[in-house]
């Protein structure tokens, strides 16, 4: 059984232990305080979320639109392109990225080390596996406050050290952790936070709200002072200040009449200047978004915005926002989870689905484009099914030219015209299929082709060169033919 992340932690044993170096201690308390206090600590810059509105909206949109992509294993083509590539719906790799630990699906788990990376800079996974065995079986995200690296002069890199809540440190080793983090210029061991860059002005707009908050709380009236023609002995200074505060202060004691014995009140106006205290709640707002380069609509902020400019923002978070903490995730999956696998893992790679949206406007330019290329292409005398290849275009079934002005394409056949130009996966135009023979000697990627299906010749050949040989088979290595092919498939009642 595997142990969960407290079986891993708390009763770990490693050499990395004897080998700690003894300037550890004064290196981890550098990077636990400094001189703005306990906010830039990672723990600081993590509470940060959860004080300040603008900046919990930036780090929830960015962790969520992060979360919700979908990923996919694929086996590597030889050609080296991504449309080449073969996936893989069997894997222990892939299962572990779907279900890292009992607790957490992927998107959970995403989401919280990318909130993790966003505040802190950092993001640390914890990988888990039972005794005896060297496959990861969970992987756990651990708060970047409690993670240590342990540099060596030697190997650059030594291990790490986590510190439980209890203050415990237990040492893991190189195989145990995997770290994603944006680079920090000053140290190659620790990331960097955005939060860093505007410490002041989240403490300027927790102060705003404070302020605001007492604003309101008296009644959105101003102070004042109350004047008395003598001094006070402490105990008349007490009671006239506790008799006050009880009959006048709060919301609900607002606008009572008062009644002062040898004083009188001075009443306090709002100044201009107060009036652009609470102003400033917006200013400081616009700093944050600053730091993480995110504008008000990617959280919400619509002022003047209609569908066109919508989706073009929506395309533009996605390209600058989404896609580089996606290829920090990719980078960690393939060079570091995929070759604790060893030697069932060598060829693939995980990839993401695109988050971009689709731009119908574009995809229309480009559906004419192809069309208007491939019409020159077949008019000089080019084979029409290796054209339609080459510009991109599905193979289309011809039903003949109108005789007659008037005339139309019938029904049947003008529908799947429209269909294969629109781009849908028409089952006639797929002309070609792949026949896999299922016996001991057909190795896994071969067995997952069986019913591939192909729109040409063309494109089943550079597959199987020549009709058979499957181009990823690895029977080979074991002395095996490679156990499938493609052939021509037969018309169907639903082809004709």
């Amino acid at each position: 059984m595997a142990r969960t992340l407290l079986g891993a932690l708390l009763n770990k044993t490693s050499a990395v232990a004897a080998q700690t170096p003894v300037p550890f201690a004064s290196r981890a308390a550098s990077y636990s305080g400094g001189l703005f206090g306990s906010s830039r600590t990672a723990e600081g810059q993590m509470r940060a979320m959860s004080a300040v509105g603008t900046l919990f909206a930036i780090v929830d949109r960015t962790s969520n639109a992060t979360a919700l992509v979908d990923w996919k294993l694929y086996r590597k083509a030889k050609s080296g392109r991504k449309e080449d590539r073969t996936e893989v719906t069997s894997h222990a790799a892939l299962d572990l990225w779907q279900k890292p630990n009992p607790f957490m699906p992927r998107q959970e788990f995403v989401e919280s080390f990318q909130q993790h990376q966003d505040l802190t800079g950092e993001a640390w996974w914890v990988i888990s596996r039972a005794k005896g065995v060297r496959l990861p079986l969970e992987m756990w995200p651990v708060r970047p406050d409690r993670m240590m690296p342990v540099p060596d002069r030697d190997t650059f890199l030594r291990g790490y050290i986590y510190t439980s809540p209890d203050g415990e440190q237990i040492p893991l080793a190189l195989d145990e952790v995997i770290q994603l983090r944006r680079p920090n210029p000053l140290d190659p061991y620790r990331g960097l936070s955005p939060v860093l860059s505007i410490l002041p002005d989240l403490d300027t707009s927790r102060y705003a709200s404070e302020w605001s908050r007492a604003f309101f709380v008296n009644s959105a009236q101003p102070g004042g002072i109350i004047e008395v023609p003598s001094a006070l002995s402490d105990d008349q200074f007490d009671e006239l200040r506790d008799r006050w505060n009880e009959q006048h202060r709060g919301v609900g004691n607002a606008h009572r009449v008062a009644i002062l014995e040898h004083g009188k009140w001075v009443d306090r106006t709002i100044s201009q200047r107060d009036m652009q205290f609470v102003e400033l709640r917006g200013a400081t707002a616009d700093r944050i978004r600053e730091a993480y380069g995110i504008s008000k609509t990617a959280i919400g902020d619509f002022e003047d915005i209609n569908r066109a400019s919508a989706l073009a923002a929506k395309s533009w978070f996605a390209e600058q926002q989404t896609v580089p903490r996606l290829e920090r995730i990719k980078a960690a999956l393939n060079h570091e989870l995929l070759p604790m696998y060893g030697a069932t893992a060598i060829g693939l790679e995980f990839d993401y689905e695109p988050p971009t949206p689709p731009d119908p406007e574009v995809e229309a330019q480009q559906l004419t484009a192809r069309s208007a290329a491939a019409a020159v292409l077949v008019r000089e005398g080019f084979d029409p099914v290796g054209v339609l290849s080459a510009v991109g275009l599905p193979e289309i079934p011809f039903a003949g030219r109108p005789t007659t002005p008037g005339q139309s394409m019938p029904a049947a056949s003008w529908d799947d015209t429209v269909a294969s130009l629109l781009g849908t996966e028409v089952e006639a135009a797929m002309r070609w299929e792949v026949v896999t023979e299922h016996d001991d000697n057909v190795c896994g990627p071969c067995a997952e082709q069986d019913g591939r299906l192909y729109r040409n010749r063309a494109q089943a050949y550079r597959d199987y060169p020549g009709g058979t040989g499957y181009i990823h088979c690895v029977g080979a290595e074991y002395g095996n033919d490679c156990r499938c092919k493609v052939i021509k498939r037969k018309k169907t009642r639903d082809d004709e």
